[in-house]
């Protein structure tokens, strides 16, 4: 134990210092004031991009501190669950699976974009490159190696699955995504990281080709998908740090987020 504890401290050690070499501003003082987690609590209540049908999360019992002196549970679900990120080799044969992404990449300078004004008039909003224009007008540009996450208010709808997957009579769903030509933006001209969203999917909810997928996870970024909490996290100055399941050969993992605040 006290071997691995060595091993693990070491790690984030490592990526602590690779991160301040690539960003010597952002661990220096004032101290942060909060730790905001990003995340939503796994249960078999989780809205799926499938349609609603036989639970896909389970979790059983195995152990009790009554009968056994602990409690142990097995658990069930898939890769792209809940809070989850997509590793490029989601939509990108050859690429890093969940367990080959640069530990160094999990944790970067975080930006929210705020789009909920485009969603309450739009369901089917797509993050624009105006979002990100109003964005550097009040923060300046965005950090290159940043993690660019779009606050859409979506999750409001979390507790109702119904709700949250916004499906119509013929079962396509509506809910924000990114436009192709944001996602570009941030991938060409801001070499961001990683892409996030408080809805199911990066693509917007009737998106059948998926651009924004192919595009992104072709160029090596990474997403994170049904984010929760952003109404308290910074639009600008935070950091993200990003701790997926290191699922070997994944295509994707669930995930703890946190936003570290000043």
């Amino acid at each position: 134990m006290k071997t691995r504890t060595f091993i693990v401290g070491c790690a984030l050690a490592l990526a602590l210092f690779v991160f301040a070499q690539r960003h010597p501003d952002s661990l220096q003082s004032p101290e942060f004031r909060a730790v905001i987690d990003l995340t939503h609590s796994l249960n078999a209540q989780v809205p799926t991009f499938e349609p609603p049908g036989k639970p896909v999360y389970e979790a059983r019992t195995v152990a009790t501190i009554e009968h056994k002196g602990y409690f142990a549970r097995e658990i069930s679900l898939p890769e792209h669950f809940g809070t989850h990120l997509d590793a490029p080799a989601h939509f990108a044969a050859g690429l890093w699976t969940v367990d080959q992404i640069p530990p160094e990449r999990l944790l970067a300078p975080l930006v929210v974009l705020d789009a909920a004004a485009g969603t309450k008039a739009n369901p089917d909003y797509q993050v624009s490159l105006d979002d990100v224009a109003k964005w550097e007008q009040a923060n300046g540009t965005i950090p290159a190696n940043s993690v660019v996450i779009a606050r859409t208010g979506w999750d409001a709808r979390w507790n109702s699955v119904r709700d949250y997957r916004n499906a119509d009579d013929k079962g396509v769903m509506h809910f924000p995504g990114y436009s192709i030509e944001a996602a570009k933006f941030l991938v060409d001209a801001r070499n961001v990281l990683g892409l996030g969203i408080d809805t199911l999917s990066i693509d917007y909810g009737p998106s059948k080709d998926f651009p924004v997928h192919h595009y992104t996870l072709a160029h090596s970024l990474y997403h994170l998908e049904n984010v929760a909490n952003l109404e308290h996290a910074p639009a600008h100055g935070g950091i993200l740090v990003v701790a997926p399941a290191k699922l070997e050969g994944g295509s994707g993992a669930p995930v703890r987020i946190f936003a570290l605040a000043r």
